[in-house]
């Protein structure tokens, strides 16, 4: 499913900024259309995320999950034919992008919290780790599966994508029968909604890991102008597009190789302040490179620290919260994940529109050094917590599940 997601939106991208482009706007302006696409994906995000939660934790998980690859090929087969026929508008990428943000807000909460069901709790910062390099696996080779056939014949991305997404549905029909969490009697869902964000809120250390992502990669999100570098910045083309795509994820995917063998064991809090440092001040290299090869080499260390990151703050969420309740605090980490992704692709494309795309890159740096000095400070329990362990009310065996 990523190989088909990441090789999918790496196209929609890159035709929106070449139709405003080719249809005569500036880059400032045709930045301003990448930040639609956000805009489009994080709005059905931000409104169903919350219900999503709920249904996560009420209905099957795996049902869900594949209605979602449903959707996602109606998407890739109607990109494609568009695409062959000439007939492929912005009007047409947006209500994909529309479209995706609901398939997102959905197998989100589904996917995320199917995998504490699935392994025992001692191994589960390493199963994360497995899962996270099939996913990083899928940036890395998404990306060039789309800008390779792309630079081929422009419909054969999403043919492939759509071929992708088939594959998916029949791996998802593998997944046997998982137990559910027992369901709370006489509770209104708006309550169950509320309670899951009430213990995000109490939780400070679940608060503060889910803020922490938020703010930083909302502020140095790079990614949605990987068009604009591509054309008019470094000049590489569709083949550089794909590069600059890979780079940050061959960094993340062989970082969760290495934890996937050498979990972290101490130190993990103040670990991850460092990372979200590390993944600022690399942006701004990326930001100010003229370089090809150098502005690889920083994406390359963006994509390394945010999966150091991620590894450390998943982790941290999943062993801090009560089964019956990680499908809705999924969707809360989810929403974040969206308003620092989604959202921060039409952050940082309207900050590219005022500023050009250059400074708007380097400003995002600068702001996710300044978040890790502010949330060290506003919640101290990311400098002092050492280790995964959850609290002894927590530590407790998923059902299905044994030591």
């Amino acid at each position: 499913m990523t190989l088909g997601q990441y090789a999918m939106m790496l196209i929609i991208g890159w035709q929106t900024y070449n139709i405003a482009r080719d249809g005569g706007l500036g880059i400032a302006e045709a930045s301003g259309q990448l930040a639609l696409i956000g805009l489009f994906q994080f709005l059905p995000l931000f409104v169903l995320t919350p219900f999503c939660g709920l249904a996560a934790d009420s209905f099957d998980r795996r049902t869900i999950a594949r209605l979602t690859v449903l959707l996602q090929i109606a998407c890739g087969a109607a990109l494609a034919l568009l695409t062959w026929s000439g007939h492929v508008e912005l009007v047409w990428l947006y209500l994909v992008a529309g479209v995706l943000g609901v398939v997102r807000a959905f197998n989100g909460p589904a996917l995320s919290a199917l995998a504490p069901n699935l392994v025992p709790k001692a191994i589960l910062p390493n199963a994360i780790a497995l899962s996270s390099i099939s996913w990083q696996s899928g940036m890395i080779v998404g990306p060039a599966i789309g800008g390779y056939l792309y630079a081929i014949s422009p419909p054969l991305p999403y043919v492939a994508a759509t071929a992708l997404f088939c594959f998916a549905l029949m791996a998802l029909n593998l997944i046997g029968k998982v137990p559910q969490p027992p369901r709370e009697a006489n509770r209104r869902p708006i309550g169950q909604m509320v309670d899951g964000l009430h213990y995000v809120v109490r939780n400070k250390m679940v608060l503060g890991s889910i803020t922490l992502d938020l703010f930083a990669v909302l502020l140095a999100g790079a990614t949605a102008l990987f068009p604009v570098f591509a054309r008019d910045v470094l000049k590489v083309g569709e083949i550089g597009l794909a590069q600059l795509a890979m780079a940050p994820a061959i960094g993340a995917a062989l970082t969760a190789l290495w934890f996937s063998f050498r979990p972290l064991k101490s130190r993990v809090g103040p670990k991850m302040l460092f990372a979200v440092a590390v993944f600022g001040g690399a942006t701004i290299v990326f930001g100010l490179s003229k370089s090809m090869p150098l502005s690889l080499a920083a994406l390359f260390v963006v994509g390394a620290a945010d999966m150091f990151s991620v590894y450390i703050r998943q982790s941290l969420i999943q062993l801090h919260t009560p089964d019956d309740k990680r499908g809705r605090v999924s969707s809360v980490s989810l929403l974040t994940i969206s308003a620092s992704n989604e959202f921060g692709d039409f952050f940082s494309g309207t900050l590219a529109f005022l500023l050009g795309p250059v400074m708007a890159v380097v400003a995002g740096g600068a702001g996710a050094i300044v978040t890790v000095a502010l949330w060290s400070r506003l919640f101290p329990v990311l400098r002092t917590t050492h280790t995964f362990d959850p609290p002894p009310e927590l530590d407790h065996h998923p059902p299905g599940t044994t030591s």
